[in-house]
């Protein structure tokens, strides 16, 4: 395909322009997708546009590579590379994988993708139903995980941190059984949210309800944690029976101590990204079970992306969707 479209560029810290470009062709095994919905994911924007590495010691160079951090998409299958038989043009497909950052990203009006990394949906699919199909898949890897233990079904789980990936887990742990499901955050409109969202209980860090102490009728059997904040892990180890698995990025320490060893309690790391997961979160969301579409509080078009950018830092968004056909 020929022509020119638009693409982001984060050019510094702050600096960020909407720019032309040639559109790209996919080459071996790769697909072009005219991009028709795609999300933030919150700390990999802010992380960059306030010139922070999104982890602790990478390195970080301006100008960021075209398109990114975009990495929740959804679109059209536009053209094929050689090698690829298992799409067709015109077929509608949401990324699951982000690939990563040194090649361009998804905030552009056409993506080059690696085919792997697509999955079809329906054709008649609304696009904010599944434009944050990559990150449902990185939270399915963490239910992954505690199912393989038998920490979710009949047990009480708790949700700490109720951004984008605290709403996608809290309605996980509910289609996977969990008998009561709280969520933790001491944002009253994101409470307010996963309370929308059929979460049983939502609570702020300091409420009474679920006071310190494990091993007794108050505490939670499992708990995620999605904030990869020190105070937030150390809360639930401190009220969780069983396992609590840390699936924000980690930037502190955090304490294990003598008080945890009883009832052989677990803290649990984070393993791979694979499509396996990516295939169970779409069928949640086919199924009913997982509404993605409220993550994203807000639709603008590119030109407004700092605008976007400054509602998340200000917490008046949870997640932004971008149109990016839209002036």
């Amino acid at each position: 395909m020929q022509g020119t479209m638009q693409t982001l560029q984060i050019v510094a810290p702050g600096d960020v322009r909407w720019e032309q470009t040639s559109i790209p062709v996919p080459g071996e095994g790769e697909v072009l997708m005219r991009v028709e919905s795609v999300t933030t994911c919150p700390h990999w924007d802010l992380h960059i546009m306030s010139g922070e590495p999104m982890f602790p010691e990478q390195p970080l160079s301006y100008p960021y590579a075209p398109g990114q951090p975009g990495h929740e998409a959804m679109g059209t299958v536009a053209a094929l590379g050689p090698g690829v038989d298992a799409l067709a043009v015109g077929e509608r497909v949401a990324a699951w994988k982000d690939p990563g950052h040194a090649r361009p990203g998804c905030y552009a009006q056409y993506v080059v993708m690696a085919a792997e990394h697509l999955l079809k949906v329906p054709a008649d699919i609304d696009p904010a139903a599944v434009t944050s199909l990559e990150l449902a898949m990185c939270v399915q890897v963490s239910f992954d995980q505690l199912r393989r233990l038998d920490a979710v079904d009949g047990k009480r789980v708790g949700v700490s941190g109720l951004g984008p990936a605290g709403l996608i887990a809290v309605q996980m742990a509910r289609a996977y059984g969990a008998s009561e499901v709280v969520g933790i955050d001491p944002l009253a409109k994101r409470r307010a949210l996963a309370l929308q969202l059929g979460v049983d209980r939502v609570i702020a860090p300091d409420d009474p309800s679920l006071p310190a102490g494990r091993l007794t009728v108050t505490a939670l059997d499992a708990a995620i944690d999605c904030t990869g904040l020190k105070p937030s892990i150390e809360y639930l180890m401190a009220r969780t029976n069983e396992v609590v698995t840390i699936f924000g990025v980690l930037r502190e320490e955090v304490a294990f101590t003598r008080t945890h060893l009883r009832g052989g309690f677990m803290l649990m790391g984070y393993t791979g990204h694979n499509r396996q997961a990516a295939e169970r979160a779409l069928r949640l969301v086919l199924d009913g079970k997982l509404n993605l579409a409220p993550l994203a509080t807000h639709c603008l078009p590119f030109t407004r992306y700092a605008e976007g950018v400054d509602l998340l830092r200000r917490k008046e968004a949870v997640k932004i969707r971008f149109d990016p056909w839209a002036t």
